[in-house]
């Protein structure tokens, strides 16, 4: 049978101090900081733009929905739907939340040069 004298041994962690925790733990925050600045920012304020694009359509304006349909709205609703004309007549009813772009009155569209 081996018997071996053992010796006191501090761990790392508790008498090494809080120096090796920081290290440990310092890759994660930076990347938390990166995806924060790169991705969960800009995705923020790109949301917020497109609420206020959405909570400013007035009638006149002409939209261009999620489907690619382009009219001009004639009516904004209370149940966050706008009726809009797409042909002298037809009109449709959309909902506010499809609607990808807004044109605002006298804004040219791109000319098709074809």
């Amino acid at each position: 049978m081996f018997v071996s004298e053992a010796f006191a041994q501090t761990p790392g962690g508790i008498a090494g101090g809080g120096s090796e925790l920081l290290i440990s733990i310092l890759p994660f925050i930076a990347v938390f900081a990166i995806m924060y600045f790169l991705i969960i920012r800009p995705q923020r304020t790109q949301m917020k733009k497109r609420e206020e694009m959405l909570k400013n359509i007035r009638r006149g304006d002409t939209v261009v929905t999620g489907g690619g349909i382009v009219g001009k709205v004639t009516k904004v609703l209370d149940n966050g739907e706008l009726e809009v004309q797409i042909s002298e007549q037809v009109r449709i009813r959309v909902v506010q939340g499809t609607v990808s772009d807004v044109r605002v009155k006298g804004e040219p569209t791109a000319a098709n040069n074809k």
